[in-house]
């Protein structure tokens, strides 16, 4: 049994992989291997039978079904067949594709140049074609008209176009001929008006400014010439500049004549000197002689020709005929129009005739030079004999001034003859000053008069350093600070010589305190505090103002002053008892000052008043000699002996007494 078992086992198992259903069916019924297999074989057979049954009944089905899979493959074979011919012309499409892509970009880049040459092309053809407008706005249009200008400006490009292209295009040749016909006709037409145009400025009264900037709206017609034929250029400049030069000179020349009629007919002469005595003939401020003309020193308004009347009008000879001028006022008026005048032409120049530097430097020169020698002549001719130092003076700043408006005005074309001007006056001006402080060198103090009050030279001095100083604030110069110093110098030498024909110091004293005073005074007065004249008169006048109030005080407290001096003198050395010996004079000068201090002030005041005519000095000297006073009278209280002390005026009394002396001067 365990053998059958075991054989009916491994039947069991070898099945396995047909299903687990069947075989549990077998083993549970017990059913034999074999016979089971022999069944299964029989139903197989079966089957086989009913399949071949079922597929003689169906093999017309399946000829048909063959039939049709055979029509199938026909049909597959001419797809086939067909997507080859249709994979082929993709192949060729493709290639043409490519080829009309490497056409369409040789196309696009031909199209590119084509465009970007297309501009310059129909610019080129632009500019070598002579339009119908253009032969006729050259041919038949008047100069004047606006036509004219514009086909012109056309014409110098198409003619300056085809020059610059001629060696490279040679269609240029084409137009070259008709292009040299119309530049030849323009410029015919265009060297006609402006001949005539500058012959305009030649007629009588012809306002020349007017013709001027008329021409420069057509300023285009000679730059053309220029631009086209040099020899035509070079005649109508030159032609403008003969025109201008002999019109500026005409005109300049009657102007001036004119102008220095209106001149005083008195004239500063060599007698006009700071020194010259001051006689009734040669009286620099007697009015009579000067009825007409200012005084040679004082400058008064004459300044005004370097501030409000520097750029004014100039004067016109013709409606100021009954005036009379001082040479300055005219020298202000004929440089102005000389300044004026050149300005504009320079300027017109350079834009009329395109020029710059040294070449508009050089046909200015043609224009101007006759005028400007001429008035260089005209100065020269005053200069030669003039001793009018301040009109001298004046004329240099005026030059200097004028010098500075051209060059605001962007003009250099005038430096030299500035400096011509200023060659020609300032040796002069330097001799004449010189001459000046000579004459005051020359001056023998013993020939004047022994007065104290202000001298004639301190007064000439004052107004005329005044004059100086006041122009020089404006424009400094250092030869002439030079010359000013050299000139107080003298004069404050001048003033010690004629101090010192004074036998009292007192005299001397009030001699030089009025002409200090007085050169201070118009010195504060016309110019600033803080000039070198100012300080240095200021110092000396300080100085001696000490001087004479010490002076004036010991007339009248003469023994006090000495006690107090020698006392404190005493007292610094410790001398005691040469200090108790002084004390009975003590006692008595106190007892002569308590009687007579109040006349003593009054006399003080009265002395100085009269020494002083200038009421402002005087008040200034009687306050600095009562000041000095009261600081002596402080001292003497402090010396004196307690006995003595007790008899002094009260302190308070005398600045009473003091205080009525003080005036509002």
């Amino acid at each position: 049994m365990s053998g059958e078992t075991d054989i009916v086992d491994s039947q069991v198992q070898l099945p396995q992989d047909l299903g687990d259903d069947v075989v549990q069916e077998v083993l549970k019924t017990g059913m034999d291997l074999r016979q089971y297999s022999e069944q299964i074989e029989e139903e197989l057979k079966e089957v086989e039978n009913k399949s071949i049954q079922d597929y003689i009944k169906e093999s017309q089905n399946i000829v048909n079904l063959h039939n049709q899979i055979t029509a199938c493959d026909n049909i597959l074979e001419k797809m086939e067949s067909m997507l080859m011919c249709f994979q082929k012309d993709l192949g060729s499409i493709s290639s043409e594709i490519l080829s009309l892509q490497r056409k369409s970009v040789a196309m696009s880049q031909q199209l590119s140049n084509r465009q970007s040459i297309r501009k310059p092309l129909s610019q080129f053809i632009e500019n070598m074609t002579v339009s119908e407008a253009l032969i006729i706005g050259i041919m038949d249009c008047s100069v004047m008209e606006k036509e004219f200008l514009t086909q012109l400006q056309i014409l110098n490009y198409k003619i300056n176009f085809v020059r610059e292209q001629s060696s490279k295009a040679k269609s240029c040749i084409d137009v070259k001929d008709i292009l040299e016909k119309l530049k030849v006709k323009a410029m015919t037409k265009i060297r006609s008006y402006l001949i005539e145009q500058i012959y305009r400025f030649r007629k009588p009264m012809a306002n020349y400014q007017i013709l001027q900037n008329n021409m420069l709206k057509y300023k285009f017609f000679y730059e053309f010439i220029l631009a086209n034929e040099d020899n035509v250029a070079y005649e109508i400049r030159e032609e403008y500049i003969d025109t201008m030069s002999k019109i500026y000179y005409s005109y300049f020349k009657a102007y001036s004549s004119k102008l220095m009629k209106l001149q005083f007919e008195e004239k500063p002469t060599k007698d006009d000197l700071m020194g010259i005595e001051d006689t009734a003939r040669h009286s620099i401020f007697h009015k009579t002689t000067l009825k007409h003309r200012g005084t040679v020193f004082s400058i008064n308004t004459r300044d005004a020709v370097l501030t409000t009347e520097l750029e004014a009008s100039i004067i016109v000879p013709l409606t100021a005929s009954n005036i009379r001028y001082h040479y300055e006022a005219l020298f202000r008026s004929e440089q102005y129009a000389v300044v004026d005048n050149a300005c504009r032409e320079y300027l017109f120049l350079t834009e009329f005739f395109k020029v710059s530097g040294n070449e508009a430097m050089k046909i200015f020169n043609k224009v101007m030079e006759k005028t400007l020698n001429l008035m260089a002549k005209n100065l020269q001719s005053f200069v030669d004999d003039c001793y009018d130092t301040i009109a001298l003076f004046l004329c240099l700043h005026l030059v200097m001034r004028y010098q500075l408006t051209c060059h605001k005005r962007a003009v250099p074309a005038l430096d030299e003859y500035w400096a011509n001007l200023t060659d020609i006056i300032r040796p002069r001006f330097d001799f004449i000053f010189r001459q000046n402080i000579q004459s005051i060198k020359n001056c023998d103090p013993l020939k004047f008069s022994k007065e104290t009050g202000p001298h004639y030279i301190t007064r000439r001095y004052a107004e005329f350093s005044a004059a100086m100083v006041s122009i020089l604030e404006g424009f400094p110069c250092e030869d002439t600070t030079q010359l000013l110093a050299e000139l107080r110098e003298v004069v404050q030498f001048f003033l010690l010589r004629m101090a010192a024909i004074f036998s009292n110091r007192i005299d001397q004293l009030i001699f030089l305190i009025n002409n200090y005073d007085l050169v201070l005074s118009v010195l504060m007065e016309r110019t600033r505090d803080n000039s070198k004249e100012a300080e240095s008169f200021r110092e000396q006048l300080n100085a001696r103002s000490s001087e004479y109030v010490e002076a004036v005080l010991n007339q009248y407290f003469g023994g006090i002053i000495q006690l107090i001096k020698e006392s404190e003198n005493l007292i610094e050395k410790n001398q005691d008892e040469d200090l108790k010996r002084q004390d009975s004079e003590a006692l008595t000068l106190v007892q002569l000052f308590t009687n007579t201090w109040k006349c003593s002030l009054k006399g003080i005041n009265d002395e100085i008043l009269r020494s002083f005519p200038n009421l402002v000095i005087g008040n200034a000297l009687v306050q600095r000699a009562m000041t000095q006073l009261v600081q002596y009278y402080n001292r003497l209280h402090k010396i004196l002996p307690p006995n003595a002390r007790a008899q002094l005026t009260n302190i308070h009394h005398i600045m009473i007494e003091v205080k009525k002396y003080k005036t509002n001067y």
